[in-house]
């Protein structure tokens, strides 16, 4: 399978001058081509591990947002004709995308964990530290492979002829190795990233990355009582703050609740691509804010949320509404850069588990949670209800917080809601839709992938 063995020659070669790409090529490698033989290779093969996982994020948007019903179409490009019309096809270029980035960050992942071992010199600390950010990433894609495609291929090695021929593992299996990568993890990460330089926040994995991943993690299994625990833990920590204004989170890089960001330069800038978030909702406009997202956005719930999108009367032409997403900057400005997990996020984790456990007022109940949102939002408060009235109050706040950072889609499947919402969006709407196609590429590559699409693909 081509896309699991990627060459990480560019990276690793060459990373040490910081200019990663963001989509390598996948090829054939041979492994003795990849440097990871003395210290002085560590941090570049290191480097490129996290450039890996810089090529899932623009996908993880485009899943979480543009699949659900923020967005509507407004270009040429095919593979946005059928996100926006809910006609997706295992040839999609942005499906192909995901599989690709979630496959790159694995085999960078396991190169680290098999090869770092064997380097003589390296200290012990620093060994122990970044096989935990190994870890952490094989974990996280591993994670976002099985939320977005169900069953997938559990790739454990870099051996090129192994992973040519890989059967899908059962979604559960593959969910269960990621608790124990975040597990493992956790103990031998550093409770600040190797320069603790709040400008760079959430750039490397950290303690509090894995407990976010994993409060995130629980969420979705629907483990209530440890995703409330883990989002304690992050909250109480004291290593992040909530910004004091929404603005900052639309219009800057590492803001103080960064948790987990991927950070771009003027030499690799993700403003442009097929795959490129500001070419695609600003540049070419393929897809732009839904009519009921802006609805959404400019209740009195929502708040100064409304500026995660702009309107401008010169766009209205057409089916164009005016209205753009402004999350997604470009290199001239200072929000390229794509946040994967912040302090936000835990807040809402927290309110839902509470929610579900039966405590929904009091300074220790979801209600309190949600109501730390929308005072930063100066947004209306949430006084009183009952647990279903609480429960879709928190996944309207999910909607506000988190618009166009990968979460829409996925929420509405892991809480049983995509049919009913996503029906009422599109008459193209069909529960095949709650996961993604096995892109047609990789089973035409992978003989033990043939005959194995998901259903009604």
């Amino acid at each position: 399978m081509k896309r699991y063995t990627f060459c990480l020659l560019s990276s690793l070669l060459w990373l040490g001058a910081c200019q990663p790409v963001l989509e390598p090529e996948p090829t054939d490698i041979l492994e003795d081509r990849l440097v990871l033989n003395e210290v002085k290779d560590v941090e570049p093969v290191r480097i490129g591990m996290y450039s890996a996982l810089r090529s899932m994020a623009s996908p993880i948007v485009i899943a979480g947002d543009f699949m659900a019903d923020h967005i509507q179409f407004n270009g040429t490009f095919t593979d946005y004709r059928e996100l926006g019309t809910k006609q997706i096809t295992p040839a999609n270029g942005a499906v192909g995308a995901l599989w690709g980035g979630i496959y790159s960050a694995i085999y960078a992942a396991n190169f680290m964990l098999e090869k770092l071992p064997q380097v003589s010199g390296v200290p012990e600390a620093t060994r122990k530290s970044i096989l935990a950010e190994a870890r952490f990433i094989r974990g996280f894609a591993n994670f976002m492979g099985a939320v977005t495609y169900g069953d997938i291929p559990q790739v454990t090695t870099t051996d090129p002829i192994a992973n040519r021929n890989i059967p899908r593992t059962a979604k559960a299996t593959i969910l269960a190795s990621v608790l124990t990568d975040y597990q493992e993890a956790l103990k031998d990460l550093p409770e600040l990233g190797p320069t603790a330089n709040p400008t760079v926040r959430g750039a490397y994995a950290t303690k509090n990355t894995a407990r976010a991943a994993m409060a995130r993690y629980y969420l979705y299994l629907r483990n209530w009582t440890q995703a409330e625990q883990m989002a304690t833990e992050v909250i109480r920590s004291g290593a992040y703050t909530l910004e004091p204004a929404y603005e900052t989170i639309v219009t800057k890089d590492f803001t103080q609740e960064s948790i987990l960001e991927v950070g771009y330069g003027l030499t690799d800038d993700p403003g442009t691509g097929n795959f490129a978030l500001n070419n695609l909702l600003v540049g070419r406009r393929e897809v732009i804010p839904s009519n009921q997202l802006v609805l959404a956005l400019t209740s009195p719930e929502s708040g100064e949320r409304i500026r995660t999108i702009g309107f401008d009367a010169t766009n209205l032409r057409g089916n164009d509404n005016g209205w753009t997403v402004r999350k997604h900057g470009t290199a001239s400005e200072d929000n390229n850069n794509i946040v994967l997990i912040r302090l936000a996020e835990m807040y809402l984790i927290r309110a839902e588990a509470r929610a579900q456990l039966g405590r929904l007022t009091g300074a220790n109940g979801a209600i309190a949670d949600l109501n730390v949102l929308r005072s930063r939002a100066k947004a209306s408060q949430f006084t009183t209800g009952s647990q279903a009235d609480v429960l879709a109050a928190v996944e309207r706040e999910r909607q506000y917080e988190l618009a166009f950072e990968g979460h829409r889609w996925y929420d509405l499947v892991r809480t049983g809601r995509a049919q009913a919402v996503m029906s009422a969006f599109t008459p193209n709407w069909d529960q095949r839709y709650e996961l993604w196609p096995i892109p047609q590429t990789e089973i035409q590559r992978n003989p033990a992938l043939q005959g194995r699409q998901n259903p009604g693909y």
